[in-house]
């Protein structure tokens, strides 16, 4: 299946609200698979969420890094 996958990276930086976004395409029959592909690093936690309109969303803490996976069927 074909899916819209977007990315976002919090910053942690207290007071700075920004985020870098990668907004990319994906085919795969695993998301979980791919969102673990981001999930590097010594102390990691995913929570996964699946919405009725059919996306998947992965927000995944590694190491203090806060990043959300939103997979969104490409119809």
């Amino acid at each position: 299946m074909r899916y819209e996958l977007i990315r976002e990276i919090f910053n942690l930086c207290s007071n700075n609200q920004m985020r870098d976004v990668f907004v990319s395409e994906v085919e795969t029959s695993d998301p979980e698979a791919v969102a673990r592909t981001y999930c590097r690093g010594k102390d990691v936690t995913m929570d996964r969420t699946d919405n009725e309109d059919g996306s998947i969303i992965f927000d995944v803490v590694a190491d203090g890094l806060h990043q959300r996976l939103s997979f969104t069927p490409d119809d």
